[in-house]
């Protein structure tokens, strides 16, 4: 076993044609000393660990030594702005390679379509029509199917075999065959005419021309090869374009002077301008100004976020309305963005336990699948003593058992999955947490911060008799306007929401200023406002100066206090007036997403640090049952475990530090995007948005991903049990072989696809 630091790095691969190509790189990459990689044939890249003794020079050998081609992958270059022109990638064709394979796609079918016609309709075959066919049919066997040639000579004269190896020897052999037939047979004898049959049938071998499977199987092939990169090319789509999301440029202050610069030269502690319409460059916090911002390119979440001084805001987003100025605070790879993407692309790269299966089966495969057929030929030969027969169901195994499908079935999924979940503001860290999700029973929720917005509101008035409402929250909004304390905080911006709502100013003008403000510390807050001696704070600070509260609000305060809300007194003018509750307010979508939660068929279960009571009322509101209350930080990872050992299979939703323990014990950690490093980084699944909804779509997803890839595995083995033994038994002329064959792996990425429409 290697001991020392262990380094990763990951190659971009070339030269990868099938499912069983990844799987000999990884194995030549396995066997080195010290390392250990994981090659994706969808991505083609590898991700490779390896320690002392090895270098990046060595992996890249390695790799070119097994017939392929490897190199670090450069930076990302950012996208032109606007002042670069138009971008010249938005189509799929600007890749040269996918343009040389339409090309090489487009005139082959041009060439083969007149011989599959006539070889398989005898009513056009004319005199020599055999000549004609085989001056067409020479173009697409030789250059069309040279990628597959090219291929099995490379793999053959490394002592392996891949799916290019059955295509180029099934080719081959049905083209040299015809040319035998036609020079030296009586193929090419003028007058001579061919049908054509599904099946194998009993032939004159000198005779038996087979120019329509050496053509059709390579264009069908071919065609299947175009859809596949394009689709391949769809699927990662998703990442692309996250990875193009942010600004270009951005106007910083320099010496009290606006300065537009690229956003590779912006620092920490820069700051920047942002006009209505622009994005924001990078993370940072509000210095001046105040805006409404569009976070629904990260988010999935379209209701703009009002944001003012003080507030953080995230590159990529868009300015909204008001001019703002932003500090600075995570540049280039530190950024949200950044750091989302490259999650994404990780949790591409990965594979889950059934892909390995998969990938297992491929890597032996094709050298099966090659006694196979020299098994099938000979069998036929021996039984029915008839070479055009045997030949033509040797062949038909040969070009129907690619493995093509099975190494797309998981990477292809995986990144429209991922993708998809990127757009929808939810990062899944990789496969297996996809089969997690399959298992989760119960959902344990933290409160504060996840099903509660972890910020203190005004949640009740409650007037004296002969008090108005209005009043009351008019005079303790002023005075606790003036004050820093949270729960004043929460008072003045309770008051103020119900002063706008009635038509009054916005905050700050809705408040008359108070005239003297004194802060009492634990005790709240005394001034003149209005020309009113206004107190606003705790029973003791009335208490103090000989206020006793009235029966009706003495029984108010206790049945706050009894349900967790902080009681605040408001007395003017020596009597006591009204009473405002203060509670840490449970967010407005909390509630559809337990319910959601509870369809997916998981039991949901309330963690908190606070006391029962406020606990209770909380899990009241939401709708859940079982509540676990009054546990300390530390011991939250514990309660996990017990509900463990239990039987249960747990996620855990969390967002703060103290959840960071428990995220990572629970089988399924959602951390909540808008909370701490350290709760990120413990879970499996982030939720870029602070909506507990998102949590249900993320499990969601992550079960239709697995339901696909599972999907995909159950066509591509089934397609390989089934057609194998029905092409060894002589049911399928090669031709047909082949176009099944291209449509399986058209099928698994097309499959995968689907999962581009989920809601």
């Amino acid at each position: 076993m290697h001991e020392g630091p262990i380094t990763e790095v990951e190659l971009t691969i070339g030269g990868m044609t099938c499912a069983s190509c990844a799987a000999r790189i990884e194995k030549k990459l396995n066997r080195m000393d010290g390392v250990s990689a994981t090659v994706n044939y969808a991505t083609e890249k590898a991700r490779v660990s390896y320690g002392d003794g090895v270098g990046v020079a060595d992996l890249i050998a390695t790799v070119v030594r097994t017939g392929y081609t490897a190199e670090e992958p450069p930076p990302p270059e950012p996208a032109p702005g606007p002042a670069d022109g138009p971008d010249p990638r938005p189509g799929a064709e600007a890749d040269p390679a996918l343009a040389a394979l339409r090309q090489r796609l487009l005139v082959s079918a041009a060439l083969a379509l007149p011989v599959v016609l006539l070889s398989m309709v005898p009513t056009l075959q004319f005199d020599n029509w055999q000549w004609l066919c085989l001056t067409l049919a020479s173009p697409v066997a030789v250059w069309g199917a040279l990628p597959f040639h090219r291929a099995a000579w490379t793999n053959a004269r490394h002592g392996a075999a891949t799916m290019d190896t059955l295509v180029s020897v099934g080719t081959l052999a049905a083209y040299v065959w015809s040319l035998w037939a036609l020079f030296f047979g009586h193929a090419g004898m003028t007058g001579m005419r061919h049908g054509f049959d599904l099946t194998v049938t009993r032939a004159d071998g000198s005779s038996a021309l087979y120019l329509e499977v050496a053509a059709g199987v390579v264009t069908f092939i071919l065609l299947g090869r175009y859809l596949e990169a394009r689709s391949k090319r769809t699927a990662g789509a998703a990442l692309r374009a996250l990875l193009e999301l942010g600004a270009k440029d951005v106007t910083v202050l320099r010496g009290g002077r606006e300065v537009r610069i690229p956003v590779g030269a912006l620092a920490a502690g820069d700051r920047f301008v942002v006009r209505p319409g622009e994005k924001i460059a990078t993370d940072g916090r509000v210095v001046e100004g105040s805006s409404a911002v569009d976070a629904s390119m990260l988010t999935g979440e379209s209701v703009p976020v009002e944001v003012t001084v003080g507030d953080p805001v995230t590159g990529a987003t868009v300015n909204a309305s008001g001019r703002l100025v932003v500090e600075a605070t995570r540049i280039g790879a530190d950024t949200q963005l950044a750091r989302m993407a490259k999650m994404v692309e990780e949790a591409q790269n990965g594979k889950a336990e059934v892909q390995r299966l998969a990938d297992r089966i491929s890597g032996v495969f094709v050298p099966v699948v090659l006694l196979l057929a020299l098994g099938t030929w000979v069998t036929w030969l021996l039984i029915t003593d008839d070479a055009t027969a045997a030949f033509t169901a040797a062949v038909a195994v040969l070009i129907i058992a690619c493995p093509c499908a099975l190494g797309l079935a998981t990477p292809t999924a995986l990144m429209v999955g991922t993708g998809r979940g990127a757009q929808l503001g939810i990062l899944i860290k990789g496969p297996e947490v996809l089969e997690s999700t399959r298992a989760v029973d119960t959902v344990v929720l933290d409160k504060t911060g996840t099903v509660t917005t972890g910020r203190m509101a005004l949640s009740g008035v409650y007037p004296a008799d002969g008090v108005d409402e209005k009043e009351l929250l008019r005079l303790a909004g002023a005075l606790e306007h003036a004050s820093e304390h949270p729960i004043a905080r929460a008072v003045a911006a309770g008051a103020a929401e119900a002063t706008a709502a009635e038509g009054g100013l916005p905050v700050p003008e809705s408040f008359q200023a108070p005239q003297s403000f004194e802060n009492l510390a634990g005790l709240g807050v005394r001034g003149v406002v209005e020309g009113r001696s206004v107190l606003v704070g705790r029973e003791r600070l009335l208490a103090e100066r000989g206020i006793t509260l009235p029966d009706g609000l003495a029984g108010v305060r206790e049945a706050a206090e009894a349900a967790g809300s902080t009681a605040v007194l408001v007395a003017w003018d020596g009597e006591a007036r009204g009473l405002l509750t203060v509670a840490d307010a449970v967010k407005p979508t909390s509630a559809e997403a337990v319910a959601r939660l509870r369809a997916l068929g998981l039991t949901p279960v309330l963690l908190t640090g606070d006391n029962r009571a406020v606990a209770e009322t909380v899990a009241r509101e939401v709708g859940i049952d079982e509540v676990i209350a009054e546990v300390l930080p530390q011991d939250k990872a514990e309660v996990v475990k017990r509900l463990q050992a239990r039987g249960r299979t747990v996620a855990m939703v969390g967002d703060g530090v103290n959840d960071a323990a428990a995220l990572a014990q629970a089988d399924l950690g959602l951390a909540m995007g808008t909370g701490t490093d350290a709760a990120i980084e413990a879970g499996d699944l982030t939720l870029v948005r602070g909506d507990l909804r998102a949590a249900a779509d993320a499990i969601r997803l992550s079960r239709r991903t697995l339901a696909t890839i599972k999907g995909n595995l159950f066509w591509a083995f089934g397609y390989n049990v089934a057609a194998l033994p029905l092409a060894a038994a002589g049911l399928l002329n090669p031709m047909i072989a082949g176009a099944a064959m291209a449509f399986s792996s058209v099928f698994v990425v097309t499959n995968s696809l689907r999962l581009r429409s989920f809601r």
